[in-house]
């Protein structure tokens, strides 16, 4: 038998019980792929991560992200708990590596107001052509919107930094928080198009907070996801490539910040900067905080 450590981590939040949980194994060397689930699904966040030390040279840290039915290649927020863990247990402040399914990518462990804070550099940007208007409407019916209640300067398409998400702006707020779709009929569609997780949001421009912002991945279990680091970076590319917001950034990058996770009572946020070369977003960070909810271990 050997001893694990759990931690409840709450994501893009310094307040206990608000952001998005996720679970942490710190020391999951010894784990099968199946007791990986079982734990996973045994939490039932919407991701769990398992940090395994570093098999040869090149990264810090192997980490792998499983929510309750599935393994991902990549999570925002549980990557942000994850490293958080490793600074609580020692890890030094700077840049490390992580091995994912998507890559190797550098996270940066950072202090700010007297506590870590963690800077994930996402995966490969790629912004997809805008859907046709058949699967258009299937998915606003889906979600329970027309059609019409889309911003017209947003297209309804793809974007990914490592685990995709199809972007769907709003016009409205009120609308955004009272959404209640119909989770087979978004599960049916992510099976078609190959995209697990619809991100609708509203922009504010000329507000403090760009971004507010809902998540819904039922084709991988997660209903509702409160704050996601893998739709609001997408989300980032998505604004550049399309040349939405375009008085808010320089020729070299644009920074803002989202708030998600108010219908469903667990706020949060984050800072998303997106790198800019000749126009195009060309890599993706976002920033987060988080905060010990608690902790345990399990004998396995």
């Amino acid at each position: 038998m050997t001893a694990y450590r759990i931690y409840q981590i709450d994501s893009f939040t310094r307040e206990h019980l608000h952001g998005n949980p996720a679970g942490v194994v710190p020391n999951a060397d010894g784990l099968s792929e199946a007791q990986m689930q079982r734990l996973a699904r045994e939490l039932n966040n919407s991701e769990t991560a398992f940090i395994f030390k570093p098999q040869q040279d090149g990264y810090d840290a192997e980490v792998r992200f499983f929510t309750p039915t599935t393994e991902v290649p990549l999570c925002g927020h549980a990557t942000i708990a994850a490293h958080y863990v490793r600074a609580l247990e020692g890890a030094a402040l700077g840049v490390h590596t992580q091995k994912t399914k998507a890559g190797l990518l550098p996270v940066e462990i950072i202090k700010e107001d007297g506590d870590y804070s963690i800077i994930m550099t996402q995966g490969e940007p790629e912004v997809g052509e805008p859907f046709d208007n058949r699967t258009v409407e299937r998915i606003c019916a889906a979600l329970g919107i027309t059609p019409a209640d889309l911003r017209a300067d947003c297209p309804v398409a793809i974007s990914s930094a490592g685990h995709s998400k199809i972007m769907v702006g709003i016009k409205d707020t009120a609308l955004l928080h009272r959404l209640h779709p119909d989770a087979a009929a978004l599960t049916a569609i992510s099976q078609e198009v190959g995209c697990n997780g619809y991100y609708v949001f509203t922009l504010h421009p000329q507000e403090e907070v760009l971004v507010h912002g809902r998540m819904f991945a039922p084709a991988i279990g997660i209903a509702e996801d409160p704050v996601t680091g893998n739709a609001n970076g997408p989300l980032g590319l998505y604004l550049v490539h399309y040349a939405l917001c375009r008085e808010l950034y320089s020729p070299d990058c644009f920074d803002f910040k989202i708030l998600q996770g108010e219908a469903i009572g667990r706020d949060g946020g984050m800072r998303v900067h997106v790198s800019i070369d000749q126009g195009r977003p060309v890599a993706v960070q976002i920033t987060g905080q988080a905060v010990v909810a608690f902790k345990s271990e399990i004998e396995l």
